[in-house]
């Protein structure tokens, strides 16, 4: 066993028994290549990585390549999702190298931690236009021994080039009129509208963008196009619920099996608020089986929701997922269930998928809408309700029956930002859909980030694995928290909810604020120093920090009158309005914080007892209004007083501090809200 063994890190501990003397990050690992004049050989991945696994099973438990990783490098193996902001610095000197990144991620660093040559997967002989691993560490070592003050020289110039790209350019002022809709255009110019989602395979979720196209009149369209889409194909799981982290092909048939907790969790919020615009049941059942796949099979004892599940079963990519016809009926035992639950399904004998590097495992389904019950069914059942019915009731079956087989490993740290957004999660799904269930899981998400990750004086660690939190919080911690935290008391009123996101704003101001970048920076000062502090906009699988941040200090603004939170969002907006109007993608975070500003403030608040407000508050589930203050409260505050009747909530809607007369009638309320949806081009 090496120095991982006593890492909390799933990943790292994963390589714990390889023959490479792996430590984690740490000073004493540059230290002691210092000490050894040898480079630091830095390998990044993650634990539901599919090609790291590759890399793993093909190098790093290779007696031979191990023996001369140790003869000649100091070899430190970081999990990217526990060190986000490692990743992020040299991910930057990857892209620069080579054009390219992913997973896993070879840098080799000096002592000083300045890399000098990077790239990701490389195979153990030469081949696919790659050259081996073997190679490429045969010449680093040649290049340290025979040619190190240009190797060095090449260093500090990268380094240079990684910190001055990583920093934002100077504000250019306010985004143009009509902005928001030169957005919509440029993502209209990627758009499928075929099969929906963005440009050609692969096809990746991109829930940012989604989410801000469904508050845009002109691109609601392609967000709800793509939900379609992705729903009916097997990048959603058509038997257990829950997203595949993205699809190999661009009809979203085929994907790459990882499960992570930032997708679904992002992915639920974008699907309730697909339902809000249309009342079509499809997003609400589809948000909801999201939803118990999480509490299912991502929920911690503690509370809080692990990070993600694996692509592989025993080392067979999608092994869990896929069927053949044969299997499928085994497992119902009648032909004729068989035979239309795999017409529906698309399982053929043919098969779409095969795991190339274990081809015994021949071709196998996955499984996907390739027919509607309404296609499926004769003309006694034309829109093939009870068709519908009965391929559910099959479908169980087989999930059941796939509940009993192998299943890919789970990586159980938690991560407060990833909780975050599943916090923001349950919580709009209690608000929009009524249910209170909902409501009590995101509590006690709340509940166990408050006590397991808070620590005195306001500040979030990062991570919690082996009962223990770990790394010092970064900014998408405190933000996305925030977030969580408004959206939970927008579902429960209970105003300390509230305060804290107001506690962690404070903090997100204090620690990562760069009044010279106009930005926040991705690491706050105190944490430990890199080569350099990054300020992210654009966004990754996750929306950006930058935007996080900002919807935040929205948000706090409107509930607190902070003109100066408004002021930074503002900034923020500006610092990167030349990248967000140049890129045709990416910025959905921003574009979101963007229209947020444009939005007039509005205010909806129902006061009354839980009982007394439950009929006002189904009302406003079913409106969109994704940019207006919710307070659903016992009191009123300063809001003028309404003689009630008994048994009756009342309602305030308010725009731009003028406030109509309230009311205790839902159907005059349904109209307030109606015509404010429609002021802001919301329904």
């Amino acid at each position: 066993m090496n120095r991982l063994s006593s890492e909390s890190s799933p990943y790292l501990r994963q390589h714990a028994d390889n023959p490479v003397d792996w430590q984690p990050w740490s000073p004493a690992a540059f230290e002691q290549a210092r000490e050894r004049d040898v480079p630091v050989l830095l390998s990044v991945g993650y634990s539901t990585c599919h090609w790291c696994h590759v890399m793993a099973h093909e190098s790093f438990e290779d007696e031979a390549t191990a023996a001369y990783m140790n003869a000649h490098f100091v070899n430190v193996k970081v999990d990217r999702e526990e060190r986000p902001d490692v990743d992020a610095v040299y991910m930057a000197a990857t892209q620069a190298m080579t054009g390219q990144g992913g997973w896993p991620m070879t840098v080799f660093l000096t002592a000083d931690a300045e890399p000098f040559y990077a790239g990701t997967y490389f195979p153990p002989r030469d081949g696919h236009g790659l050259p081996s691993f073997g190679r490429v560490m045969a010449s680093v070592v040649n290049a340290w021994t025979t040619e190190r003050s240009k190797l060095l020289g090449n260093a500090r110039a990268l380094t240079e080039h990684v910190r001055e790209a990583s920093q934002p350019r100077p504000a250019q002022g306010d985004l143009p009129e009509g902005a928001l809709e030169r957005a919509v255009d440029n993502l209209r110019r990627l758009y499928d509208p075929v099969r929906g989602g963005f440009g050609r395979a692969p096809k990746f979720p991109a829930p940012t963008t989604l989410d801000f196209l469904l508050t845009q009149p002109g691109g609601r369209d392609m967000a709800l196009g793509t939900l379609r889409a992705m729903l009916a194909g097997g990048i959603h799981d058509q038997l257990g619920g829950g997203f595949h982290r993205y699809s190999v092909d661009a009809e979203w048939r085929v994907p790459h099996f990882e499960k992570m907790l930032y997708d679904n969790a992002q992915l639920t919020r974008t699907l309730l608020r697909a339902y809000q615009f249309t009342h079509d049941e499809t997003f609400a059942d589809a948000a909801r089986s999201v939803l118990a796949y999480l509490e299912r099979e991502m929920r911690s004892p503690e509370g809080g929701f692990y990070s993600a599940q694996d692509a592989d079963t025993d080392g067979v990519e999608g092994l869990t997922f896929t069927w053949t016809p044969a299997e499928v009926l085994e497992v119902l035992g009648d032909p004729e269930d068989a035979e239309v639950l795999t017409r529906h399904l698309g399982l053929s004998a043919e098969g779409n998928f095969l795991d190339p590097h274990r081809p015994e495992f021949g071709k196998r389904s996955v499984p996907f809408v390739a027919q509607t019950p309404a296609q499926l069914s004769g003309s006694g059942d034309p829109d093939g309700a009870a068709l519908r019915l009965r391929l559910d009731a099959l479908k169980a079956r087989l999930h059941a029956s796939r509940q009993t087989r192998p299943q890919p490993g789970t990586d159980d740290k938690v991560l407060t930002s990833w909780n975050g957004l599943a916090l923001a999660a349950f919580a709009d799904a209690a608000r929009i859909l009524q249910e209170p269930a909902y409501l009590q899981v995101a509590r006690q998400t709340a509940a166990f980030l408050h006590g397991q990750m808070r620590l005195q004086g306001g500040t979030l660690r990062h991570t919690y694995a082996r009962g223990e939190a770990r790394v010092e919080g970064l900014l998408e911690d405190h933000a996305l928290v925030g977030l969580g935290l408004v959206s939970l008391f927008q579902a429960g009123g209970d105003l300390a909810h509230l305060e804290w996101a107001r506690e962690l704003w404070t903090v997100v101001v204090r620690d990562f604020w760069n009044e010279e970048a106009g930005a926040f920076m991705a690491s706050g000062g105190r944490a430990e120093p890199l080569l350099t502090r990054q300020a992210p906009g654009f966004d990754s699988a996750v929306i950006s920090d930058n935007a996080a941040a900002a919807l935040l200090a929205l948000w706090m603004d409107r509930y607190y009158t902070l003109p100066e939170a408004e002021a930074l969002a503002r900034r923020t907006v500006q610092t990167f309005a030349r990248d967000m109007l140049a890129a045709a993608s990416g910025f959905g975070g921003l574009w979101q914080a963007a229209a947020f500003l444009h939005a007039p403030h509005a205010e909806v608040a129902i006061i009354g007892s839980p009982q007394e407000r439950r009929a006002l508050e189904a009302v406003a589930a079913g409106v969109p209004l994704p940019f207006c203050t919710l307070a659903f409260t016992e009191e009123g505050g300063a809001l003028p007083v309404l003689e009630a009747r008994p048994g009756g909530g009342r309602a305030y809607v308010c725009v731009n501090r003028a406030c109509e007369l309230p009311t205790q009638d839902e159907q005059v309320f349904r109209t307030q809200l109606e015509a404010l949806a429609r002021d802001q081009g919301l329904s």
